[in-house]
Parts: C-alpha cells; sequence; structure tokens
C-alpha cells in the first residue's frame, strides 16, 4: 500500500484528492495538512511514502517545504509539486529543491494516480510539458514574463532598500498597498527575504539606476 500525505490549503480540494485517491486498492490518505509547517510535522510524525505538495501555501510556499523536508533526517519520502501553476512557473525551482514530480491540477484526475505510482517506484514524473521547459535554452524566465510593469517598479525600489513608506511616496501609493505589492511580487517569485529579492534584482540586472529612486526633497 502506498501511504500519502497531501499538503493543500484549500479543504474542497483536499478533500477531492482523498476521494480519487482511496478509490485506488494500492494507494491510501494517511495524512493532511493545509500549511507547511503542518505539512513537515506531519510528514516527520507519519513518515509517508508520497508527499503531495501544493505550492502557493499560506504560511510559507512549497518550494521551501519540499527544501526543508528532504533536509530531515532520514527523509525516505519523495514528493510530487501539485499545483495550478504550469511547468514554465516553478518546475526548475521545484526540481532543485528536491521535488521528484510535478503535477498541475487541470489535469490532476488523469495524471496524479500515475504520478504516485510512478514516482514511487523511483522515477521521476513529468508531462512532455515539462521535459519540454527543462530542455528550453533560456534558464530563466525573464522578469516581465511574470511581473506586471508596477510589480517589477516595486521590487526595484524594495532591491534598493527603500521602506514602504518612502515607496509609497514616490508611487503616490499608501505604504499598505506598497506592501500588498511587495509580498505579491515574492510570492510569484518564490521568495521568502528581502535577501532573496535583492539577489534576484541582480541576477536580472534590475538594479540599475531608475528615475524614481531618487527624487530631490528640498522644497
Amino acid at each position: 500500500m502506498i501511504r500519502v500525505f497531501i499538503a493543500e490549503d484549500h479543504l474542497v480540494v483536499r478533500s477531492g484528492l482523498r476521494m480519487l485517491i482511496n478509490n485506488e486498492p494500492d494507494i491510501t490518505v494517511i495524512g493532511e495538512a493545509e500549511n507547511g509547517t503542518e505539512a513537515i510535522a506531519g510528514v516527520e510524525a507519519l513518515k509517508p511514502d508520497i508527499v503531495l505538495m501544493d505550492i502557493s501555501l499560506p504560511d510559507m510556499n512549497g518550494i521551501e517545504a519540499i527544501r526543508r523536508l528532504k533536509q530531515l533526517p532520514n527523509a525516505s519520502w519523495r514528493i510530487i509539486v501539485l499545483t495550478m501553476h504550469p511547468e514554465a512557473d516553478y518546475l526548475r525551482l521545484a526540481l532543485d529543491a528536491g521535488a521528484d514530480g510535478y503535477v498541475v491540477k487541470s489535469v490532476a484526475d488523469d495524471q496524479l494516480l500515475d504520478a504516485i505510482r510512478v514516482v514511487q517506484r523511483g522515477h521521476s514524473f513529468l508531462r512532455p510539458e515539462a521535459v519540454a521547459v527543462l530542455i528550453d535554452d533560456s534558464p530563466l524566465r525573464p522578469p516581465e514574463s511574470i511581473l506586471s510593469e508596477r510589480e517589477i517598479e516595486i521590487l526595484k525600489l524594495v532591491a534598493h532598500g527603500h521602506t514602504n513608506a518612502e515607496i509609497g511616496n514616490l508611487l503616490y501609493l499608501s505604504p499598505k498597498t506598497v506592501d500588498t505589492y511587495r509580498r505579491r511580487v515574492m510570492q510569484k517569485l518564490v521568495l521568502d527575504t528581502r535577501a532573496d529579492l535583492v539577489d534576484y534584482a541582480l541576477k536580472n540586472d534590475l538594479l540599475k539606476p531608475t528615475r524614481n529612486v531618487h527624487h530631490d526633497t528640498s522644497h
């Protein structure tokens, strides 16, 4: 019997997955979590064979949760990313963190059970679309394909060290709105800290001075 743990923040999705899996004679769900912290604790306690990991979790992104799970002592479980995001968004990050498979929710009913069995046998599970992403020559998607113009503007200013209040003054936004943008940027890029954001900005050549960075405030 293949023992599965589900990390997914939506109760309806978890219920559907549990029903789908428990209908199979050789697979069973042994535990669930609605955030990354619960997932790490639950997996460590129950020691499943397979972990199904969503990327968009409320307390930490699934990529970080995968990384932490793979670093635990005696981590014998294998991890399948189950997400609404296409492979072009997060596949490389997921594999680098230690994921063994990647399934998009839109085709989960058809492919998830196959993925569980394939990964349990020690193989990786990737759709043809995922393989195409891996052989693509471009190592990273450009920021413009992930973020809006305003999000890139916020990213640059945060990376330059400006506070939410300072950015709000520059862009005529409230500090709360700036913080919302900043959180959205970090979620889209699967980043956890300001240092991660600065590193991303450097790698993507986004730290060149812009006309918005320095304003004359003497009058």
